[in-house]
């Protein structure tokens, strides 16, 4: 199967409902369709970012760790104060000492990776990394829409990788280790004794990856002498995108193939909720709400989407955001061979990058965040992280040359100051909100469900519904926050989020009473221990646009665990008041430094 066909033709007739959004880069966004597989148009604009809090003094680098920073496009000026700074700050999170690398843990049994060195080849030559000039973008195509003559570049690239030699850092392995090193323990936060540096569960999990893969597409190219090679995405959000692109599953003998995936899904439509749904229509369906949730619905404050705060001498693994929960890490596990230990390739962290198609995904969860930059919300009054702990903090890659490079997160804002955009393709979910119930005659039926407070602490093995407290009755601007959920870190773990449910069929999330998720593929907490423990926050307000919520002072929530057995412990749940206050005069802002910025 080459492409999902749905009977969803895409419309380009109709008027933006988002007119300040001009062309040629545009988010085109049409009438709420009256079937759910109707689909939508979708250009996006771009942001620049200009901006450097560290300046070269002497030939020292002075870091001005307290200036706020006037940036561009979307994080202009205009959008400077942002809720989402702290007061105090602590310190970034540094790079890690290269010659400290230890022995890396496989995170599905703890065991530490023997005979497996996921540390890079050693020097003491690092350099700040400056972004180069930009002549001439790179655009990432949709990976189903590929040429042939793109096909075979893409394919001569990576075999070239593969070639090379072994210590050079730039070998394909090297490449995929880069992974295995920041994700599965094998660096220390340095001064910080034992404490795990981690990129997963945060807000460094957007940056990081997209400077994991502008090294590894600049590198691509050159060893084919291609400065304008650019990934391709999986473009898994959308129906025709929604089954692994042909081109890493047809020939065997290509260097983009991996033997070790779930040979039952190489040709099936992705089960971004992992339900085990099996009828296709349902499934595509399913995917769309997630990605809706995940992009616009569940979203209340910036650290929702991007990831919870984390710096200098915090534990590791504070939070996921929304999409790093939701179809990121769905995506690994319905790739990844059961019939492996671990997992592997894709379904485990220490060996992801051994699979071509994890950056074809996640080139794909970076377009993730390129659109929701993007996206119109005035009820998100900025969408920046201003705090100097996450602008500061900085990573170290080898660079198309073998150059060992510094680089932070400050300079990832602007996808074309990085000098590549993305292919622009319908965006079916940014309209797919789901239809309306009246859940009133449900949550009749369902009052002897016992209130939350005489359940948890909840040992989250079977499913479980209860009642929470609203903190005002009827409609309002609410978050359903589910506290210190521990894990058991060996394990694929997974449970979605109902309120007042009517019908209880938990193959079904295209639904109004589908509030979100909560995943996490196996990882490496913190030495010692075999667990961690994280929270997560989920919009209700737009949920209760949808449900018949009336004059309720409480709702019923369902949590569904995906996972068989036990694993997951939450500590508590609670609503609280939405802090984020709609702000449109911040959002008619960030759509004119959208619509002037040029380039």
């Amino acid at each position: 199967m080459t492409s999902l066909y749905l009977s969803c033709a895409t419309s380009t007739t109709a008027a933006s409902r988002h007119p300040f959004l001009k062309p040629p880069h545009v988010i085109t966004t049409h009438a709420k369709p009256s079937h759910p597989l109707h689909k939508i148009s979708c250009s996006s604009t771009t942001s620049q970012n200009h901006s450097d809090d560290t300046k070269p003094q002497g030939g020292k680098v002075v870091d001005r760790r307290n200036v706020l920073l006037g940036m561009g496009g979307l994080y202009g000026a205009a959008n400077l104060v942002s809720g989402n700074t702290p007061a105090a700050s602590a310190n970034p999170i540094l790079p890690p000492e290269l010659n400290k690398c230890g022995t890396a843990t496989n995170w599905n049994n703890g065991e530490s990776l023997d005979g497996i060195n996921c540390c890079p080849p050693l020097t003491t030559d690092i350099i700040d990394y400056k972004l180069p000039p930009v002549f001439q973008m790179k655009i990432r195509p949709s990976a189903h829409r590929v040429s042939a003559e793109y096909m075979y570049k893409y394919n001569l690239a990576t075999d070239r990788m593969r070639r090379l030699p072994a210590d050079d850092p730039r070998n394909f392995m090297q490449q995929a280790n880069i992974h295995c090193a920041y994700c599965n323990g094998a660096y220390d936060q340095p001064g910080q004794g034992t404490l795990d540096i981690q990129i997963h569960k945060c807000w460094l999990f957007f940056p990081f990856h997209r400077w994991y893969l502008y090294f590894y597409e600049r590198i691509l190219g050159k060893l084919i002498g291609d400065p304008t090679f650019a990934l391709p995405f999986w473009n898994w959000d959308n129906p025709k995108g929604m089954t692994i692109p042909p081109m890493f599953v047809e020939d065997p003998r290509s260097a983009l193939y991996d033997r070790k995936r779930n040979q039952k899904n190489v040709r099936a439509v992705v089960d971004l909720g992992l339900t085990d749904a099996t009828d296709t229509l349902q499934l595509v369906s399913n995917n769309l709400t997630i990605m809706h949730n995940e992009m616009i619905r569940g979203i209340s404050d910036p650290l929702d989407f991007m990831g919870a705060r984390y710096s200098e001498g915090t534990d590791p693994n504070p939070g996921e955001g929304s999409v790093e929960r939701g179809s990121h890490t769905s995506i690994h596990a319905w790739v990844g061979d059961p019939e492996q230990p671990s997992g592997e390739d894709l379904g485990n962290f220490y060996s992801a990058g051994r699979d071509p198609l994890f950056y074809c995904h996640h080139a794909n969860v970076d377009r993730m965040w390129f659109l929701w930059q993007r996206l119109p919300n005035n009820k998100l009054p900025d969408k920046r992280i201003t705090d100097p702990d996450y602008l500061n903090a900085s990573f170290l890659f080898y660079d198309e040359n073998a150059q060992l490079v510094k680089v932070y997160v400050r300079d990832t804002f602007d996808n074309r100051r990085m000098g590549f955009d993305y292919e622009r393709v319908d965006l079916p979910w940014m309209d797919y909100r789901p239809p309306p119930q009246a859940a009133r005659t449900k949550i009749n039926k369902v009052v002897d469900a016992p209130n939350a407070k005489t359940l948890f602490p909840l040992k989250l093995d079977r499913v479980v519904r209860f009642q929470v407290d609203k903190t005002k009755k009827g409609k309002a601007d609410e978050i359903l926050v589910l506290e210190n959920i521990t894990v058991d870190a060996s394990k694929l773990l997974k449970f979605d989020v109902f309120v007042n449910d009517e019908d209880d069929n938990p193959s079904e999330l295209d639904k109004a009473s589908y509030l979100g998720t909560y995943a996490q593929l196996p990882h490496k907490p913190r030495s010692g221990t075999t667990s961690n423990s994280s929270s997560i926050r989920l919009k209700l307000t737009d949920l209760y646009d949808d449900i018949d919520i009336g004059d309720d002072d409480a709702i019923v929530v369902t949590l569904v665990p995906r996972h068989r057995g036990p694993g997951v412990t939450i500590g508590g749940i609670k609503i609280i008041e939405n802090p984020t206050k709609p702000n449109p005069t911040a959002a008619a802002a960030a759509a004119d430094d959208t619509t002037t910025t040029s380039g």
